[in-house]
């Protein structure tokens, strides 16, 4: 008997559904027509979420994964459509979020012959994707998609692109499930070795001043509960990168705050104190690490990561322990002895008290002036009871978000770390609402950011997304006028921003507003955004020239942060 012949764009269909696709966040155009075409006969099971531009789908995809642990997928058309996604691959790639961006490509007799809307995606996405793949048959499909989510989601997670060739889209193929789970040469969960294992848990058991570094490999390895046994079996405190804040919540006494330039004072002298360094699914960015011939040189350093690439990359280490953290920090807790570290976890209060005295006091607590962003994210983290889902953009709103929100629960910070790409957060967010539907997504973004990805307001509008959108609006790019401040004798280049209304663009989509100038109307705003339904847009007009501090500055040592400007 002869199976059912259908199109190669019905074959994707089907092994989308065969992967648990239900969320696509795309765009369409010409040379992916019959793609959405079969789309139109899957709507019953698969969601298309139409964006407003086609970065904001790679970035939707990013937000989707990120708070889901699923793969975020995008659909655009080729050409324009496709390129207008490589910042998002790019940022997937450095930020280890799996995304499988699937981009039309004029059909193969026509390639390399300047086609209209041709480029060569294959050939500009290799280097910032784990793999990039032409499907020019239609009998590839199914097996292209099934490599597709599985080196998307194994290891250590990233972008993969497939540029499917229009021909390849109205083919008629015989169809069958495809599932893929090994790759020749390609070791996404390396062996564990267990000479590294015991000497890395001796030396944590002889440690006196032990101090454990989180990243976002702990989130990505669902290995939350496998690092809270760790730390708490042997009494180890530990501090934060940007990504992996959420890993352990914010109130739990081993957890010293944030590391990297604008993180907390405490856990970035500790750094450079304690002899043994823990560095737990991270990759020693140098926002973490700020100078590198100065950086925690007294200390024995054990980095746990599943990715070999990141051994010794940039800071050399005495114990690389290649795996996921789910499995090596539970062996390691198996290894190491009940421990208390007492003297030396009280050692980070002094350091933490100054911090508090000489800067979270003022931007959380002022008494007069203009609103602060500290203390306008506080008491959003605070009215959501620290169960909030944080997005931000890139710049000031971002490092002040990341210190001043609190984490109840994993999986609750989306920003973009590596790549720093402003725009990100609006179609982020929407992303997440998709990710993490039973979840309150705030989104704290700069009127820079805001005006990047502006367009994306109409997603939200007919997706009914309920963003709580936060605009920290400083009419200044702020991060950059900080610098210029610090380090170009305030001469303000191209930094002032002449806004438009917002409130006004707001009403245009639909999306109820507020704007909020002084500090007693601050509470009410909050409460009106978080009881409302839906969309909000809440502005908080903020001190113009304020600063995110602490800072190590460019070239600095961790131990070396400034306190004041």
């Amino acid at each position: 008997m002869s199976k059912e012949k259908i199109t190669g764009a019905e074959v994707l269909m089907r092994s989308l559904e065969h992967h648990g696709v239900k969320n696509i966040f795309g765009y369409p155009g010409g040379t992916i027509m019959p793609v959405f075409d079969a789309l139109y006969d899957h709507l019953d099971k698969i969601n298309h979420v139409l964006v407003r531009h086609e970065q904001g789908a790679a970035h939707a995809a990013q937000g989707f994964a990120r708070v889901s642990g699923k793969v975020g997928v995008c659909l655009v058309t080729s050409g324009p459509g496709a390129t207008n996604t490589i910042t998002g691959i790019a940022d997937a790639m450095i930020d280890s979020t799996p995304i499988v961006v699937i981009a039309g490509q004029v059909a193969t007799p026509f390639l390399g012959t300047d086609f209209f809307q041709e480029v060569d995606l294959v050939g500009i996405t290799q280097p910032i994707a784990k793999w990039s793949y032409q499907i020019q048959r239609a009998e590839d499909v199914a097996w292209a998609v099934a490599r597709a989510f599985y080196i998307a989601k194994s290891g250590r997670p990233g972008p993969v692109v497939l540029d499917f060739a229009k021909n390849a889209q109205v083919e008629m193929v015989d169809y069958e499930p495809t599932k893929v789970d090994f790759i020749r040469s390609y070791d996404p969960d390396p062996d564990i070795n267990e000479e590294y294992l015991e000497a890395a848990a001796q030396l944590i058991n002889n440690a006196q001043k032990p101090f454990v570094l989180v990243g976002q490999g702990v989130e990505l390895g669902d290995a939350q509960y496998e690092l809270r046994d760790f730390i708490e079996k042997a009494d180890l405190p530990c501090g934060c990168t940007m990504l992996g804040l959420s890993a352990i919540p914010s109130n739990h006494p081993l957890n010293q705050g944030m590391l990297g330039m604008h993180g907390n004072l405490a856990p970035n002298v500790k750094t450079n104190e304690c002899d043994v360094l823990i560095a737990v699914g991270m990759r020693f960015d140098d926002r973490v690490t700020g100078r590198l011939d100065t950086y925690a040189k007294q200390a024995t350093i054990i980095h746990l990561d599943i990715d070999p690439s990141e051994i010794n990359k940039n800071v050399q280490v005495d114990i690389p322990l290649l795996g996921n953290c789910k499995k090596t920090l539970a062996l390691l807790t198996e290894r190491i002895n009940p421990n208390k570290h007492t003297e030396w976890i009280e050692s980070f209060a002094p350091c933490a008290k100054q911090e508090y005295d000489q800067v979270i006091k003022k931007e959380v607590h002022p008494q007069e002036g203009p609103l602060n962003m500290g203390e306008v994210i506080r008491a959003v983290s605070d009215a959501t009871h620290n169960e909030a889902i944080l997005v931000t953009d890139v710049g000031q709103n971002q490092l002040m978000a990341t210190r001043y929100f609190r984490y109840n629960k994993n999986r609750s910070i989306v920003t973009s770390g590596g790549l720093g790409t402003m725009g990100f957060c609006l179609p982020a967010a929407i992303g997440a609402t998709f990710g993490a539907p039973d979840r309150t997504i705030c989104a704290f973004m700069g009127d820079g950011g805001l005006q990047m990805s502006i367009q994306e307001l109409g997603t939200i509008m007919e997706q009914k997304a309920p963003v709580k959108a936060i605009l920290l609006n400083n009419n200044y790019l702020g991060n950059v006028r900080q610098w210029q401040a610090m380090f170009f004798q305030r001469r303000y280049s191209f930094t002032p921003m002449m806004n438009p209304d917002y409130m006004k663009i707001a009403e245009a989509y639909g999306i109820p507003s507020r704007r909020v100038t002084k500090r007693e109307e601050l509470q009410d705003a909050i409460q009106e955004m978080l009881a409302t339904e839906g969309a909000f847009l809440l502005e908080a007009c903020v001190i113009e020239e304020g600063n995110v501090l602490p800072m190590t500055p460019p070239g600095g040592s961790v131990n070396q942060m400034l306190l004041e400007c």
